[in-house]
């Protein structure tokens, strides 16, 4: 026949918690016998009965037992009190940590809200409930926010100028530089030029005054390409004219 399983609920028929009681404590005591013998371990056991009666069983001795029980928790208890101590502190400074964020939390969002309505005011949103004075306060400091963007607009100017009047110098000098160099190269073509105008003027002979008064003044005639700003334009004619 197959043993049923116990449900672990109290027994409310008398006689038959009384039976299951004296079965359970006898294997109970067998039990914790066999535990020490087998494990050669200290074993002490206490068990009262419904109606107050005493049953115990002690591998050695049950007082000496219940000291070192005693004693072992004693000093269990000795070396969990700083931890115990420390998790009571660390509690409390979380806890103190948790109001102080959570009071920070709050007075940022009202900051925020603050620079929110304030910012609407200043867009010209919500003025409805202004007053006065704060009409004329969000005018001033409108004033002095568009005096600040003007100077930084003519700092801003004066800088480019000063940027473009940097590349304006360095564009004359290279042109400068260039007019030079063109001068220097182009001082021995026209000598060479003039010399052969002077060998062909001479070997006409006698052509007449006249054909040799125009010859010259066509052969002094020059057409050249200047590069370079008017006042040095001016001063190399003076000088090809000399």
């Amino acid at each position: 026949m197959v043993r049923g399983k116990t449900q672990m609920r109290r027994i409310e028929n008398a006689t038959s918690r009384q039976v299951t009681f004296s079965k359970r404590r006898n294997g109970l005591l067998k039990k914790a016998f066999e535990l020490s013998v087998l494990c050669d371990a200290e074993v002490a056991l206490i068990v009262f009965s419904p109606r107050g009666k005493l049953y115990e069983f002690a591998s050695s001795s049950l007082q000496e037992t219940i000291e070192r029980y005693r004693k072992h928790k004693k000093n269990v208890q000795n070396d969990n009190t700083p931890l115990v101590q420390d998790m009571q502190a660390q509690r409390v400074e979380v806890t103190v940590l948790s109001k102080h964020l959570e009071h920070e939390t709050a007075s940022m969002v009202k900051k925020i809200e603050t620079l929110e309505i304030a910012k609407r005011k200043l867009l010209g949103e919500g003025l409805g409930t202004c007053t006065i004075e704060e009409l004329q306060r969000i005018e001033q400091q409108l004033e002095r926010s568009v005096c600040t963007i003007r100077a930084r607009k003519m700092q801003v100017f004066k800088e480019h100028i000063q940027q473009l009047k940097e590349k304006e110098k360095i564009l004359i000098a290279e042109n400068a530089a260039l007019c030079e160099k063109y001068e220097g190269e182009s001082v021995p073509e026209r000598n060479e030029e003039r010399e052969n105008v002077d060998v062909g003027g001479g070997g006409g002979g006698g052509g007449g005054g006249d054909g040799d008064t125009e010859s010259s003044e066509n052969s002094d005639v020059e057409t050249e390409l200047f590069i370079g700003r008017p006042e040095k334009r001016m001063k190399h004619t003076l000088i090809m004219e000399k």
